[in-house]
């Protein structure tokens, strides 16, 4: 009975951290970019009761007798499958059609990647620079690892973003000119292995190797594509949610009687000797 109290325990604390994650997938429904994230579970240590021969010659039983001691969270993994693709009123504003991320320089000076592409040119006294629509205004980095500059005078209205992520601007008499810079993409071998920041930022890890450049030819990846004027939304559904939500409920409620029964057994067995 006292296994059942702990396993019945470890099961409340399990069923609690994958609540804690469907409540952070509904709170980012309407987060750029945001991919829902599943927690998945492994078995504790199992006790074996009866030794794996019975007989006096030792022969073999054809099965053996093992209780479990529970449950935990193995990991928390997030589903990077395609987001809404949200058209925006923002002229900047890019969205990834595959597996590619942005690169972007964060407040440490590091270089992380994501998938939100809000973006907006922080215009100086005589340049603008193109960043992340967030309260760093983190700089988007192109091909080169180089920020993106535009003069000044040329308005975000007038420039355009190719497929591949190439940057243009529309003169006055109509004719366009090249920035020589292109929006990098790059990919991982693991994406589920990316270390998750905040402001929608993530990181290269070991688990999930080093990011891949899209333009470099690699025969393994399929190269994404540009969309401008629209936004990629949260890959989260709601419906999907709810419905995780009251199985995890059910669980933790399941887990939770089996305390309060075995605790009943425990006072019936105390109470045998009166």
């Amino acid at each position: 009975m006292m296994r059942a109290l702990w396993s019945a325990a470890s099961g409340m604390k399990a069923e609690q951290t994958a609540v804690d994650n469907i409540a952070n997938n509904i709170a980012n429904v309407n987060t750029l970019g945001y991919k829902e994230q599943t927690a998945q579970f492994k078995t504790l240590l199992y006790q074996t009761l009866q030794a794996q021969t019975t007989t006096a010659n030792g022969t073999n039983k054809p099965s053996s007798a093992q209780v479990g001691l529970g449950t935990r969270v193995a990991s928390i993994n997030a589903s990077y499958t395609q987001g809404a693709q949200l058209e925006s009123d923002n002229p900047m504003a890019c969205c990834i059609n595959g597996s590619g991320f942005f690169a972007v320089t964060g407040p440490d000076g590091n270089t992380y990647y994501t998938r939100a592409g809000d973006f907006i040119w922080a215009t100086s006294s005589d340049e603008g620079q193109l960043v992340l629509t967030d309260p760093n205004g983190n700089p988007i980095l192109d091909r080169q690892g180089q920020r993106f500059f535009l003069p000044a005078e040329v308005s975000s209205n007038n420039v355009m973003v190719g497929e591949t992520g190439s940057i243009q601007y529309r003169n006055a008499d109509g004719t366009y000119t090249d920035t020589g810079q292109t929006i990098a993409l790059y990919q991982f071998p693991n994406t589920t292995g990316l270390e998750k920041t905040a402001n929608n930022l993530l990181a290269a890890t070991i688990s999930s190797g080093e990011a891949i450049a899209e333009w470099e030819g690699n025969n393994t990846i399929i190269p994404s594509t540009i969309a401008q004027g629209y936004i990629e939304g949260s890959n989260v559904n709601i419906a999907d949610e709810m419905v995780s939500l009251i199985v995890s409920q059910r669980a933790y409620e399941s887990n939770s009687k089996a305390i309060t029964t075995s605790d009943s057994m425990l006072q019936t067995a105390n109470e045998l000797k009166r």
